[in-house]
This record gives C-alpha cells, structure tokens and sequence, in this order.
C-alpha cells in the first residue's frame, strides 16, 4: 500500500502532516509565488484522487492563473463565474460534489468531476483562491474543507506577516 492510501484513511491525520510540511516550507520564505507553487506541488504529490491543485490570483477584479499542478488551465476567470469565480466572490469555501450539476462551471479539463475552492484573504482583500479538482465524483468532503482552510490559514498568515507589499 502506498503512503498516500496509508495517510488516505485518515483525512484528519494527513491534513495535520501536510499543513505542518506547508508551514515548514513557507514560514521563513517572503516570497508568495514561490510558496504558492510550493503548496501546490505538496497537495498534488500527497492527496489522493486529485488531477490539478493551484491557485489563481485576483488581478483586475479577475481571476488569473497562478501556480498549479495538473494539466493546463484556463487562464482568466471572471469574478462570480464558475467555482473559482463565485468562492472569489462570496469569500466562502466552496466544495462542488459533482462539477456538471454546477450551474455556470467552467470546463478547463473534461476530467475534473469534483471540485473545492478556498479564498485567500488578506487584510480583509481577496488576493488568491486555492483550487483542487478531482476526476472522481464526490472526492471532497468536510475533512477536505477543514484542512484546506486551516492551509490556507498558514499561508495567509505568512502573508500578513510580511510588512512588504506584493
């Protein structure tokens, strides 16, 4: 059995050991972009049954590609449009069981079946949405939302620590 259906079987444990590598890799680098693709590549590379993980900035009151794991991706998506777009939005976490069943979801992989997305705020501004697809239907749940959040916490942290601007 591989270590990722080992970690798999306890989704509150795995968060626990993902956040804690995500908090060692970012927590002295002032740097977003490079920790950006740094949680992406260990969300990625650790979680089981996902085809892409990254993120997409706000830019222009739009949503541009950012660093990300998978196959390629759209590149902007406008505010309120698809998962992405309404969790930017509505500053929610949005976890989607079935992406078809999504009004207004936008197709960048025909795989993609399942889908979660966190925002990024800082000093009360979005800056960033944190987005996992998945090809399986129904592969996120709340244990996914919680750790995924609690990631995002970490990060978000780093970022208002920083006193420089972006």
């Amino acid at each position: 059995m591989s270590n990722k259906k080992l970690i798999m079987s306890n989704k509150k444990e795995q968060y626990k050991l993902i956040n804690a590598q995500v908090e060692a890799l970012i927590s002295d680098e002032p740097d977003m972009i490079a920790n950006m693709a740094n949680i992406a590549a260990v969300l990625f590379n650790t979680l089981e049954q996902i085809n892409w993980a990254g993120f997409y900035l706000l830019k222009q009151e739009q949503l541009v590609l950012g660093p990300f794991q998978g196959m390629p991706a759209c590149i902007r998506i406008p505010m309120g449009t698809g998962v992405c777009g309404t969790s930017a939005s509505s500053l929610q976490t949005i976890v989607v069981k079935d992406v078809h069943s999504f009004a207004g979801h936008i197709a960048c992989d025909a795989a993609s079946n399942s889908e979660i997305v966190v925002p990024i705020i800082v000093n009360k501004k979005l800056v960033a949405v944190l987005d996992i697809d998945s090809p399986v239907t129904d592969r996120f749940d709340d244990h996914d939302r919680q750790g995924l959040e609690a990631l995002v916490s970490i990060f978000q942290e780093t970022l208002t620590s920083l006193e420089t601007p972006r």
